[in-house]
Parts: C-alpha cells; sequence; structure tokens
C-alpha cells in the first residue's frame, strides 16, 4: 500500500490560500487598532463606569482578539494542507483547542460576574 496521498492540494491554490489569510489578517489588525482608538475613547468619556463593566470589557476584547488570532492561524494551516488527510488532521486539532479555549475563556467571564455581583450586594 502507497503512503503517498492519492489527492495533492495543487502549490498554486495553496498560495492563494496564504496570501487571502495574510490579507484578511492584514484587513483585520487595521480594524482593531480602530476599534481600539473608538474603545479608548469612548471608556475616558464614561467615567461612571464601574471597575468590574470595565474590566469585563477588557477581559471580553481579549477573547475576542485571541479567538480571531486563533482562527488565523487555523486558516494559515488549513491553506498550507497538502492533502485531504492533513486538512482533516487540522481541522480535528483546532475544534479541540477552540474547545478548552471557549471552556477556559467561560470559567473567567463566569467568574468576574461573580465578582461584579458580590461588589454590587456589598454597596
Amino acid at each position: 500500500m502507497s503512503d503517498k496521498p492519492q489527492f495533492e492540494f495543487p502549490e498554486a491554490v495553496r498560495e492563494l490560500a496564504e496570501r487571502n489569510v495574510e490579507q484578511a489578517r492584514s484587513a483585520y489588525n487595521q480594524f482593531v487598532d480602530m476599534a481600539r482608538k473608538v474603545q479608548d475613547t469612548v471608556s475616558a468619556s464614561q467615567g461612571a463606569m464601574t471597575s468590574s463593566a470595565v474590566e469585563m470589557q477588557s477581559q471580553i476584547s481579549k477573547f475576542a482578539e485571541q479567538n480571531i488570532q486563533a482562527n488565523f492561524a487555523f486558516a494559515t494551516e488549513l491553506s498550507r494542507a497538502r492533502d485531504l488527510k492533513e486538512y482533516m488532521e487540522i481541522q480535528q486539532r483546532y475544534a479541540q483547542k477552540q474547545m478548552q479555549a471557549f471552556a477556559h475563556q467561560a470559567h473567567l467571564l463566569g467568574r468576574l460576574v461573580a465578582e461584579a455581583a458580590q461588589k454590587a450586594q456589598n454597596r
């Protein structure tokens, strides 16, 4: 039995996919820079925001950025897959990794919400 894959993605297709991912990453980074500036302006103008709300907002923004970066890394890795078997293995690893990340993020956000509720109750 041959170890050679029966179907291989052409190099030109992989290169095109990788360029598209990099262009999307560049556009995303520009968007994030602009969004951060807007968020900083809004946060500075809303002195009434509680520290808990600011902390949750900051953590949610970090999680969103981490998840998007993970998606870009995933897309880049997929664009380099040489065959369907490797493509499926990459998807499986990504799904497992993201499920762990989501569980961790949910735990941290749950803790922040509980802390905010405790602070609000003590007022």
